[in-house]
């Protein structure tokens, strides 16, 4: 069954909640009376459309932002995915730096993309340019020891059990540090990209790898080199 949109007095009842307004304030940002707001929230008023641009201008935001407002009693649905992941089951990418293991790669669109690390690289010279790319992650050291370089922070090296998390879009580089032949990483990147993790494969490849394989389903270990 489909559910019927919000109304005017929801939408504004849900946006008074959020920002912790009472009536009364509401009514002194907005210009309206709070009798009159009372009607709208309980739907026995509505406003005309220069009533409207005239609340949503004092509240600070754009007419189209004010009806955005998300019904907050709304029932997100159940999406119930998942996914068991181990190594030989992963998107393995094998690039002269890194050997990357992406988990889970049966889920399409994903808004997380755990991946397995072992880094090798010991040089910002050897690793070369600096890496960007949206959203967020956070790395937990397995073994090995890491050092992080990044865009506007100074190099920290960090042992196994120790973990950052980083904004993505800032140059970073993982390198293992000095006196480790090779470290290994859990790491999860976020984004609101919905194809980040087709965009990371194609990152690798821009670096001079080869991308894996283009079949959707779960593969027990497509290698690309470079």
């Amino acid at each position: 069954m489909s559910s019927s949109p919000p109304t005017l007095g929801t939408l504004l009842r849900n946006l008074r909640t959020r920002e912790g307004w009472t009536l009364k304030e509401m009514s002194e940002r907005s210009g309206i009376p709070v009798s009159t707001l009372s009607k709208i929230e309980h739907d026995r008023l509505t406003l005309s459309y220069d009533k409207l641009q005239q609340l949503s201008q004092r509240l600070g935001m754009r007419m189209s932002e004010l009806f955005a407002e998300e019904d907050g009693s709304a029932v997100q649905p159940v999406m119930a995915r998942r996914s068991l992941g181990d190594v030989a089951h992963s998107v393995r990418v094998e690039t002269p730096n890194y050997d990357y293991y992406y988990l889970c790669t049966e889920l399409r669109r994903k808004r997380m993309i755990p991946v397995l690390t072992k880094i090798r690289a010991k040089s910002a010279e050897e690793f070369g340019d600096l890496v960007h790319h949206t959203g967020e992650e956070f790395i937990y050291v397995l073994s090995g020891r890491v050092t992080v370089h990044t865009e506007f922070y100074d190099p920290v090296t960090l042992d196994p059990g120790q973990s950052l998390y980083i904004d993505s879009s800032m140059g970073h580089a993982y390198l293992a540090a000095d006196g480790c032949e090779e470290a290994e990483v859990l790491g999860v990147m976020s984004s609101p990209d919905e194809e980040l993790m087709e965009k990371m494969l194609t990152l690798h490849h821009e670096k001079g790898g080869n991308l894996p394989s283009n079949d959707d389903s779960p593969a027990p270990r497509r290698t690309a080199r470079r």
